[in-house]
């Protein structure tokens, strides 16, 4: 009985490997066409589609090659309405060792190893720039205050570009010639 149980997760676990790759290779197909279509003059109004199940097998697959040292298992989930929840498994010893003050007020003084962090907020496009506007935070499950959060994403998010890291209030202009991204459930709708 033993030896079927492990044989029949085995075949789920290549199969679901399997999907994820495929799943993944049509994300970065996706990225192509909005690429291409931003490297292209047209009249009309591209509308590419894409699904958090891709955009989530793209993050597997691809993640170890494109988050930053000390984040993994990142996920986002397209709730609809614009909102979308983002989580990821966040190394924040890295971040105390740096930043911590020590006080008993200073989240980063109990909230220490590897723990997901999540955040809630409405995606806001409109004419080739976004902006997220963050609803909720939470470390391991504990809520945390904004300021927190940016410390996290800015700590994770420096670049020759931003030295400082990205701001969670700040104006982005969106790449590719991207006018706007319909955030709906389970989906997105990127519009150039």
């Amino acid at each position: 009985m033993k030896v079927a149980v492990l044989f029949l997760s085995a075949a789920l676990a290549t199969q679901t490997a399997a999907a994820t790759k495929t799943l993944s290779d049509q994300f970065q197909q996706k990225l192509q066409q909005i690429v291409n279509n931003a490297n292209t003059e047209s009249e009309s109004i591209r509308r590419t589609p894409v699904t958090q199940q891709e955009a989530n097998a793209y993050l597997k697959v691809q993640g170890p090659e494109l988050l930053p040292v000390g984040v993994t298992d990142a996920t986002v989930a397209a709730v609809g309405s614009g909102r979308l929840n983002g989580r990821a498994v966040v190394d924040l010893d890295v971040i105390r060792e740096k930043k911590s003050t020590g006080g008993l007020l200073d989240p980063k003084t109990y909230l220490t190893g590897r723990l997901p962090v999540t955040a809630t907020g409405i995606l806001h496009t409109r004419n080739g720039s976004a902006r997220f506007q963050l609803e909720t935070a939470t470390v391991g499950g504990v809520p945390i205050p904004k300021s927190f959060l940016q410390e996290i994403v800015s700590y994770y998010t420096r670049s020759s570009d931003y030295p400082n890291g990205i701001s969670l209030d700040q104006v982005y202009e969106l790449p590719a010639n991207i006018k706007e991204i319909q955030i709906g459930q389970g989906n997105a709708i990127v519009v150039q």
